[in-house]
C-alpha cells in the first residue's frame, strides 16, 4: 500500500476516534462535531480507496461525488447514496448556526 493512502486511512482512524470519544461523553457531547467526523472518516476512506485504486480523488466534499467515482472503477463499491446524502449534509449543516444534531443524529452519522 502506498504512502498517502496509509496516511489517508490513519486520518480517517484519527477521525473515527474523534466522534467515537464525542459520542461517548457522558459531559456535554458535541453531537455537531460526531456529525462532522463521521463525514469526514468516511470522507478519508473513499479518497484513500480511489487513489488505491489510481483515481486522483477531487478537493471536494461532497461524498455522493467520490461515490459516482468509485462506482465504474471498484466493481464490489456499493454505499446507500440516502446515506451519503446524509453524512454530506450533517458534516455541513450542524457545523454553523441555526442547526445542531441531536444524539439519534449523531448516532447515525456515526
Amino acid at each position: 500500500m502506498s504512502g498517502i493512502v496509509e496516511e489517508w486511512i490513519a486520518k480517517a482512524e484519527g477521525d473515527y476516534a474523534t466522534a467515537q470519544r464525542e459520542l461517548n461523553a457522558t459531559d456535554s457531547p458535541n453531537y455537531d462535531a460526531v456529525c462532522f467526523h463521521a463525514e469526514q472518516t468516511v470522507e478519508k476512506l473513499l479518497k484513500a480507496l480511489l487513489i488505491r485504486l489510481d483515481v486522483t480523488p477531487p478537493r471536494t466534499h461532497d461524498l455522493a461525488e467520490l461515490d459516482r467515482l468509485l462506482v465504474p472503477v471498484c466493481a464490489e463499491w456499493s454505499f446507500p447514496a440516502a446515506e451519503l446524502r446524509f453524512l454530506s449534509r450533517a458534516a455541513v449543516d450542524f457545523r454553523y448556526p441555526g442547526e445542531s444534531a441531536d444524539k439519534q443524529e449523531a448516532m447515525e452519522s456515526f
